[in-house]
């Protein structure tokens, strides 16, 4: 940077100036330096100039060229530019699984005691008002959910079972995962996407055959335009159970992993619209674990896929 004041990159022409000047020391002989012409300078001097030129240069791309620390400084998955909305659609559970709360006859009636993946909801909402202060930020159970809901940026949390909205805008998406219901597994649905032209399954690990004790589950983190409005987006965070949703939203508001989630995020898929990856997501003693996909095995899959891992 030429001025402390007001810093600014020097031009390409006066890099090159510079490295003429100091390529000789003729430049300074005499009572005033001077920036001898081109022509006049020896040979060894032209190749002084260009080994300056090119050490100049070189360190001038340095400084333009962003690197991963620099795009996570820009890059926050959950900070919007515009006018927003947000719209966080969970599932809504089916009668059997809700409470006596979630009944609107009940004096005590609590709206989200009939809402799926309330840690993730609570989690996310929080953190996106956070980002985004002057921002709507709404969270609706799919069967509340109206179109004009649908057309600001819409994070969907949960899988499809209960949540025909996200069915849907799964299918409308150009993302090359999806969610399958599996006959060996009653609690949740696994993971689908294409491997070298097959589909493979991504399911959850369990201590033994009994699937009673969830030791890891997986994740889903997506991101796309929005298919009924271009100009927002549509998050998908998303897991085999509840735990890698959490998982999925945790990836990038827990605060002692999320920058160098974002920086992964950065390096692998820089500004681009449209990824998505699947993590594991570990469970110990009951509680969900923050992914952490600069680690070994942490990914285990992700689109699009020919980004230089």
């Amino acid at each position: 940077m030429e001025s402390p004041v007001s810093p600014k990159l020097p031009p390409r022409d006066r890099l090159l100036a510079y490295a003429r000047f100091f390529a000789t020391r003729r430049s300074i002989e005499g009572d005033v330096p001077r920036l001898l012409p081109l022509d006049s300078l020896s040979d060894d001097e032209r190749a002084a100039c260009k080994a300056l030129e090119h050490e100049l240069l070189a360190l001038r791309d340095a400084a333009v060229r962003p690197t991963a620390r620099v795009q996570v400084a820009m890059r926050r998955s959950w900070l919007f530019s515009d006018t927003g909305p947000v719209t966080m659609v969970c599932a809504q559970l089916a009668v059997e699984q809700v409470g006596s709360f979630a009944d609107p006859a009940q004096p005590n009636y609590t709206e989200l005691q009939s809402f799926a993946d309330l840690d993730s909801l609570i989690e996310l909402h929080g953190h996106v008002r956070a980002e985004n202060p002057a921002m709507d930020v709404y969270f609706k159970a799919s069967p509340s959910v109206v179109p004009d809901d649908l057309s600001g940026h819409v994070v969907l949390l949960g899988g499809i079972i209960w949540n025909e909205i996200t069915e849907r805008l799964y299918e409308t998406t150009n993302l090359p995962v999806r969610q399958i219901r599996d006959r060996s597994m009653e609690t949740g649905e696994v993971f689908v996407a294409d491997l070298d032209g097959k589909g493979h399954k991504f399911a959850p690990k369990w201590r033994d055959s009994t699937q009673k004790d969830l030791i890891e589950d997986v994740g889903l983190l997506g991101r796309a335009p929005n298919p009924l409005n271009s100009n927002r987006t549509l998050t998908i965070c998303d897991g085999v159970h509840s735990r890698g949703v959490l998982g999925a939203v945790r990836s990038l508001t827990d605060a002692r992993l999320r920058d160098s989630n974002e920086e992964y995020i950065a390096r692998n898929f820089g500004n681009s619209p449209l990824f998505a990856i699947l993590v594991r997501v570990p469970v110990i003693e009951g509680k969900t674990m923050t992914p952490d996909f600069n680690a070994p095995g942490c990914v285990l899959y992700q689109w699009p896929r020919d980004t230089g891992v």
